[in-house]
């Protein structure tokens, strides 16, 4: 038993939520596990450092974010993240929901609560569905940005892209992500 009351094996009960978030962010199930692994592994040897200010899960988390930045980066210095035709009609797809003076073409339907909906299970899963629908330039930069809290100036750094670019991306993202969860959640009767 550790000085905290937790236990390594509690742990494990965690390992599906933190391979969710991985594969979000890495869109490769190989590389999702070997962050959770290598997140569990530096858990462990680090358990004497947990002081107990957050949850078990709030701390694995937040080791499993700088696993995933590192797999970033490497995966950055070993081939150059290149545009793609899906990039391409991404922005074509953006560009159709609005009109030519910049107006939506048909606004956004009423959400109710969106903090109620993201504690519900079933909205989260439509969600990360969503999310995969992305590009991967595109699903990188938003889970940099939102989900794990990197300024922009870090995102642009591990995109190598220029901040207008970065914004853009994080805009086409949003806009992306509202059209498929209109669709998909709140848009359902």
């Amino acid at each position: 038993m550790f000085a905290t009351g937790a236990s390594p094996p509690e742990f494990e009960q965690h390992r599906a939520y933190l391979l969710r978030y991985a594969s979000l962010q890495l869109r490769d199930a190989g590389a999702a596990e070997d962050a959770v692994q290598d997140t569990l592994i530096a858990a462990l040897e680090g358990w004497d450092r947990f002081g107990g200010n957050s949850s078990v899960k709030t701390w694995l988390t937040g080791i499993l974010k700088h696993k995933i930045i590192d797999h970033i980066r490497r995966q950055s210095r070993e081939q150059p993240l290149v545009s793609d035709d899906s990039d391409r009609s991404e922005a074509e797809a953006v560009d159709a929901l609005f009109l030519e003076d910049g107006h939506w073409r048909q606004p956004p339907s009423h959400w109710g609560d969106p903090d109620k909906a993201l504690e519900n299970k079933a909205f989260m899963a439509v969600f990360e569905q969503c999310a995969k629908n992305l590009p991967a330039k595109t699903a990188r930069a938003f889970m940099m940005r939102e989900v794990m809290e990197l300024s922009t100036e870090d995102i642009c750094k591990e995109l190598e892209v220029s901040t207008t670019n970065c914004w853009v991306i994080l805009h086409r993202a949003r806009l992306s992500l509202r059209a498929c969860l209109e669709m998909k959640w709140f848009g359902k009767s």
